[in-house]
C-alpha cells in the first residue's frame, strides 16, 4: 500500500495499493496500443484536448492545490500558482506545437533536405516530490502534443496528485493510454 503522510500534520491523507506485475505490465501494453493511434490524430484535435487540460485545472484549481499542500507541504498560496503555472504549460503547447513539429528545411548538399520532428512512441517519467503537478505537465503537454503518450511514475509520497493529474487528462477528454498513471513502488 503506498501511503501519502502531510509532513506537516503527520497525518495520513491518502493511500493507495500498488499496482502487481502484471497490471503494470498491461497499462503499459494500453498505453503503446494508444500511441499507435494517439501520434496520427490531428494537430487540431489535440490542440482542443490540450486546452480542455488547462481549463480542468483552473475549474479545479482549489482542489488540486489543496491535494498538492497536504501531500508536499507547500503553502497554499504556491500550490495555486503551480497548478495555474501547469494551465499556462497547457495553452502554450496547444497554441506553439503546430509550429514547433514543422518541417524545417535545411541546407545541404543534396536536393532538397529537412529536419522532420516525428512521435518516439511511450515516454516515461519519473518524476520527483517538489513540484508535483509542474514538472509532470511540463514534460506531458509537449509528449503528448507531439503524438507520444506519456506514462508516469511518480514519488510515492505524492500519489494522490498523480491521481489527480491523471484525472485531469481524462476529463479533460483524453483518451484512456493518453496519459497514464502508474502506482507502483520505487523497487518496481
Amino acid at each position: 500500500m503506498l501511503k501519502s503522510i502531510n509532513p506537516y500534520s503527520s497525518k495520513q491523507v491518502f493511500e493507495i495499493q500498488e499496482l502487481h506485475k502484471s497490471e503494470i505490465e498491461e497499462a503499459i501494453k494500453k498505453a503503446d496500443e494508444r500511441y499507435h493511434i494517439w501520434r496520427e490524430v490531428p494537430i487540431a484535435e489535440k490542440r482542443k484536448l490540450m486546452k480542455a487540460a488547462a481549463a480542468e485545472l483552473r475549474k479545479h484549481s482549489k482542489e488540486y492545490a489543496v491535494t498538492i499542500t497536504e501531500e508536499m507541504g507547500k503553502p497554499i498560496t504556491q500550490s495555486l500558482a503551480e497548478v495555474e503555472k501547469c494551465a499556462l504549460v497547457c495553452e502554450f503547447y496547444a497554441e506553439n506545437a503546430e509550429a514547433q513539429l514543422a518541417n524545417k528545411i535545411i541546407k545541404t548538399e543534396a536536393f532538397e533536405s529537412y529536419v522532420s520532428y516525428e512521435p518516439i512512441g511511450t515516454v516515461l517519467a519519473v518524476m520527483p516530490w517538489n513540484y508535483p503537478f509542474w514538472q509532470v505537465f511540463r514534460f506531458a503537454a509537449p509528449a503528448l502534443m507531439a503524438g507520444n503518450v506519456g506514462v508516469l511514475k511518480h514519488a510515492s509520497n505524492v500519489m494522490q496528485c498523480a491521481e489527480n493529474i491523471e484525472k485531469v487528462f481524462k476529463r479533460a477528454g483524453f483518451a484512456e493510454g493518453c496519459f497514464t498513471n502508474l502506482p507502483i513502488k520505487n523497487e518496481q
